[in-house]
């Protein structure tokens, strides 16, 4: 049948021309019956020449094709039998084998032929979903009998018995000794750390010399004892900073481990019974040793401000964060402090505009701080502005009875009235938050030159950086609190309204939980000088009240929360309920006995909501920092894409790894 096609093709099309010459020949014979017959004579002639040399010539081509196909098919299975790389078909959905060439047999060291065979059975790792997906490269290397190779392979379309069914080719390349080299490149490539003891000065004082030689000898004898099995060097370059550089294969053996060095240190006490605390940053993945440095320097800056006793280690792109889970201890100094007040007061006198901006749904904390700066730049005569949030938010009253103050007319701006004001010399200054994403406006903090940024919150793998001004504080109870200890070097208490001090003495309120969790010596000063300002505990106390129904919405929360593990709460709630009703019943589950943990989640809109809360033992910001969120050891909260049952299985996971860690 296929003969004949091919007959047809290429067979000449010659027939309209003879049909035109036995025309010709009819019409002459009605002039001239001979001049007609002889050119009749002369066209079957010329019909029956060219049919036999049509035929002719179709016989050889034929011969011709079905010898180069003949050679064409010899060559293909001389080909599939002989090829320089191991071959298998085989088919997809089955896993079973339909033919192999011995090059495939003899690295996998079978002796006979695998038809009928599983592929899975002979090479364990190996899975075809990547062919199945479209793809002709194996995106992972697969190993057999302790050699590496890449697959290459197509997939081809078969019918049989009317059903339709695939085929898959795969070759294997050895690529062995490419791996080892690369993995030895990989694993010979420099890491550069730093290790700093967190609580140097905690540590030394007060003791005798002696003392502090023991104390930092048993510190030396650990971290000795910690890198000696790298074969790295280790330098100390200052009299709580270590340099050590090693290789990048060594790393997985550390944090298989877990940085046991954390702990090691953290067993080195002083006379005092004070336990030393290390923060280590590294730095990898750097064209240059500079480069490296650099990313270390950042990594144990990231380390510190997350509230120390833990490894950061820095890439390119990103931060990882490991341990982290001891309870913070203060570590402020008041020169620290007011150093801070006389550089902010002169970027605030050198300003045009001063604008001040919170998180995203602020609350009492954010709305104190802002109010605190606010002052602060009166004092100076500097023109303020409070870039306000326009969605409703938990501090709406106190919002309100600043806008109702003299001092606070045209105070109150937006965002966008803001970027149209802003000019070269204006500053910004950013409280309560130190992530560019949770701000109200990401666009106004691109648009200014000069940043400042007050915040308590542990610092997360994105923040505000190359801010003109940095008081990050991550021991302190609230924002309010570093703002108020600002305000004791710039201004007197009268300068302070009575209602902006209420405002800062209601942040840290409701930060500390009515001065009961994450509370320091710093934190009744800092209450103290606002009492003397003329804040009034009664009225604070008001801003805190609740109305019948959210009591009942936040009792019902309770109501649905379960123990998950030893001492955590979860409430799962499957209704859309108030930021501030979540908040408090997370805040009303510590109150529960052998709760020392909470998380209260529910749906809004595409996402879920989380709002933790801990009495101090077990760090919610490191647990949701994993889905995304943030905040600082007590109290933490994220806005999480997803179905509730996504984030509250994610939830739980992150909750089971962080113990594991632990």
């Amino acid at each position: 049948m296929r003969k004949k096609k091919l007959s047809r093709l290429l067979e000449p099309g010659y027939q309209l021309y003879f049909i035109c010459l036995a025309v010709f020949a009819l019409l002459s014979v009605v002039f001239d019956p001979v001049l007609g017959a002889a050119e009749g004579a002369v066209v079957v002639l010329l019909y029956v020449y060219f049919r036999h040399n049509s035929t002719q010539r179709q016989k050889e081509i034929l011969k011709y094709i079905d010898s180069v196909t003949c050679n064409m098919d010899e060559a293909t299975k001389d080909t599939m039998l002989n090829a320089p790389l191991p071959m298998v078909i085989f088919r997809p959905e089955s896993d079973e084998v339909i033919w192999s060439n011995d090059r495939f047999l003899q690295i996998t060291g079978a002796r006979e032929h695998l038809f009928d065979t599983k592929l899975s059975a002979v090479v364990p790792d190996f899975s075809s979903r990547w062919l199945m997906e479209g793809k002709t490269e194996c995106p992972v290397e697969v190993e057999l009998e302790q050699r590496r190779f890449l697959v290459f392979g197509h997939l081809i379309r078969t019918d049989e018995k009317g059903a339709h069914s695939f085929l898959a080719t795969t070759y294997w390349v050895d690529v062995t000794d490419y791996s080892s080299v690369r993995e030895a490149f990989y694993g010979s490539r420099p890491l550069c750390a730093i290790l700093t003891v967190d609580n140097y000065e905690e540590l030394m004082k007060g003791i005798s010399e002696n003392e502090r030689s023991a104390v930092l000898s048993a510190i030396d004898e650990q971290i000795s004892a910690w890198t000696k099995p790298t074969g790295g060097l280790l330098c100390k370059y200052d009299r709580d900073r270590y340099l050590f550089l090693f290789q990048e294969r060594f790393l997985p053996s550390l944090r298989e481990g877990k940085f046991a060095i954390l702990d090691g240190v953290r067993s080195v006490l002083n006379p005092k019974g004070m336990a030393a605390t290390l923060s280590i940053g590294m730095g990898r993945d750097a064209d240059t040793f500079q480069d490296l440095f650099q990313y270390a320097a950042l990594s144990v800056e990231m380390a510190l401000s997350r509230g120390g006793d833990q490894v950061v280690i820095k890439n390119k792109f990103n931060f990882e964060f490991f341990g982290g889970h001891t309870k913070e201890q203060e570590r402020r100094t008041k020169v620290k402090s007011r150093v801070m007040s006389s550089a902010l007061g002169e970027l605030i006198a050198d300003a045009s505009h001063v604008f001040v901006m919170g998180h995203k749904f602020p609350d009492f904390d954010c709305i104190g701080a802002a109010a605190g700066v606010c002052a602060i730049a009166r004092k100076k005569g500097t023109p303020v502005y409070f870039i306000k949030d326009p969605d409703p938010n938990p501090a709406g009253d106190m919002v309100a009875r600043l806008s109702e103050l003299p001092e606070y007319k045209g105070v109150f701006l937006s965002s966008q009235d803001a970027m149209v004001l802003a000019d070269s010399r204006s500053l910004l200054v950013v409280v309560d938050t130190n992530r560019p994403e949770q701000t109200v406006s990401e666009d106004l903090l691109l648009s200014c030159t000069k940043v400042a940024v007050i915040d308590h919150h542990r610092r997360a793998a994105t923040y505000i950086a190359d801010a003109a001004l940095n008081f990050h504080e991550p021991y302190a109870s609230s924002a309010s609190e570093l703002v108020t200890e600002l305000l004791q070097y710039l201004l007197e208490p009268v300068d302070l309204l009575k209602t902006e001090a209420e405002a800062l003495l209601a942040g840290i309120v409701l930060d500390t939980k009515q001065f009961t969790m994450r509370t320091g010596s710093r934190t009744f000063e800092a209450a103290s000088f606002l009492r003397r300002a003329g804040a009034d505990t009664g009225d604070v106390r008001k801003l805190f009240q609740n109305d019948l129904d959210g009591t009942i919405a936040r009792y019902d929360i309770i109501r649905n929360a379960r123990m998950y593990r030893d001492g955590i709460a979860v409430a799962v709630v499957d209704h859309t309920v108030g930021r501030v009703v979540a908040a408090q019943a997370a805040d009303e589950l510590l109150n529960i006995s052998g709760v020392d943990a909470s998380f209260v989640l529910f749906p809004d809109g595409e996402r879920v909501i989380i709002s933790g809360r801990s009495m101090g033992d077990t760090n919610v910001q490191f647990i949701l920092e994993k889905l995304g969120g943030g905040g600082n050891a007590s109290a933490a909260g994220g806005q999480i894409p997803g179905t509730l049952d996504e984030v509250s299985r994610k939830l739980l996971a992150a909750i089971d790894q962080y113990f594991e860690e632990d």
